[in-house]
């Protein structure tokens, strides 16, 4: 009878790469949260801001691109272990300029870094997830969601008590740069297939095989881009709630979030990733329809409420699955599905505000949620071959599970 527990290098790999991600979610919390005091910073008027915004998701595209390539030279673990402080640096560069091409340097570091960290990260837990045997994905995502948390709640301190960005950021960045340099030690490239195969059958990642999970991911951040650029807006000008009350459903938001990520682990061993999948679908649906059709601000929090632990689940699986459709080439298949995280992103926000500006906001709900219920329908594209993970589901440890 074989020992089916994880080696202890396995275990400090995913360890370390929690870490990772907690302080991604960290750092990235810190520059969005901000964004307000950015601008008042570099006098950057409301015409303009939307185009430095833009800038860094299409530049982390580009990012994501490019590791697709890198990582036929050096292994992601590598590759994140070079990148994540160059991120961390580029937000406190980002605070700390005088003039308004020192920001755009900036953030043109910290997009194409941060797309090569996205990719890199997520790499990474796929191929862990494979040595373990069983899902662990969400758990990492759990990760990043607690580290935006750790950022937001950090940043509210610096708004609250009017401190200047260079302020907020400096002893941050001293702090998470080690952090995960000492963290990285223990990255784990435990991948299904040596270097030169994986570029060997980089040919074998085709998109029309991939485009029902980029479509997935697509969905999924224009339903997260939605929650939070609107949720805010949405309570205060639609259901007339307190200036207040309407900072809490982003709030409340990413705690489901966390929450639904750290037992969605438990669920996707139990019941299958397909299951999962739709059941986040149906109560992300479900969420956005409680919202647009909600008559005051506490059950369009409720709504909120639902779209988190709908909406946690679908990313982490969308990478898994792309691990499992190709087992010999999955780092270019999550570097190709992640640039459609940045693509959601990009159309989720200007698409609810033009549908909100020439409509009403309550009917630009409803296109997120049909968006996201069109997962459903996708939702066969998450089944491994030839079962489930889990009780009942789950693959020998010796097959690759993504």
């Amino acid at each position: 009878m074989t020992d089916s527990r994880p080696s202890r290098r396995l275990r400090q790999g995913r360890a370390s790469l929690a870490i990772s991600f907690f302080v991604q979610g960290a750092i990235f919390a810190l520059l969005v949260t901000r964004i307000p005091a950015l601008q008042d910073r570099y006098g950057i008027s409301d015409g303009l801001l939307p185009l430095f915004l833009a800038a860094v998701p299409i530049l982390a595209g580009v990012g994501s691109v490019g590791t697709e390539h890198l990582v036929k030279r050096m292994r992601p673990g590598l590759v994140l272990r070079l990148v994540q402080p160059i991120v961390s640096l580029a937000l406190l560069s980002a605070g700390s300029g005088t003039t308004v091409w020192q920001l755009a340097a900036a953030l043109a570091v910290f997009g194409l870094t941060v797309g090569a960290l996205d990719a890199s990260m997520n790499m990474l837990g796929v191929s862990l997830q494979r040595a373990y045997g069983r899902s662990i994905m969400l758990g990492f995502h759990g990760a990043y969601s607690l580290g935006g948390i750790a950022g937001a709640s950090l940043a509210w301190v610096g708004a609250h008590w009017d401190l200047p960005l260079p302020t907020l950021y400096a002893p941050l960045v001293a702090t998470l740069v080690p952090v995960a340099l000492i963290a990285s030690r223990w990255y784990v490239d435990h991948r299904g297939a040596e270097p030169t195969e994986v570029v060997r059958n980089e040919t074998t990642v085709g998109m029309r095989a991939l485009l029902p999970l980029c479509l997935v991911m697509a969905f999924a951040y224009i339903g997260d881009s939605t929650v939070s650029n609107w949720s805010a807006k949405y309570l205060e000008d639609v259901l007339h709630s307190s200036e207040q009350l309407a900072t809490v459903p982003y709030n409340v938001y990413m705690v489901t979030t966390l929450l639904g990520r750290s037992f969605g682990d438990l669920g996707v061993r139990r019941f299958g990733a397909v299951a999962v999948v739709r059941a986040g679908a149906l109560l992300a649906g479900g969420g956005f329809a409680v919202v647009a059709a909600a008559p005051g601000a506490w059950l369009g929090m409720a709504g909120f409420t639902l779209l988190g632990l709908g909406l946690c689940v679908l990313v982490p699986q969308t990478f898994a699955a792309a691990g499992r459709l190709f087992p010999g080439a999955s780092d270019v298949a999550v570097a190709r599905l992640n640039i459609f995280n940045y693509v959601g992103f990009l159309i989720g926000s200007p698409l609810v505000g033009a549908l909100g500006g020439a409509w009403n906001y309550r009917v630009a709900m409803l296109v997120p949620m049909a968006l996201v219920l069109m997962t459903i329908r996708y939702a066969r594209s998450f089944s491994p071959v030839p079962a489930g993970y889990g009780d009942g589901h789950e693959r020998p440890r010796t097959v690759d599970v993504g």
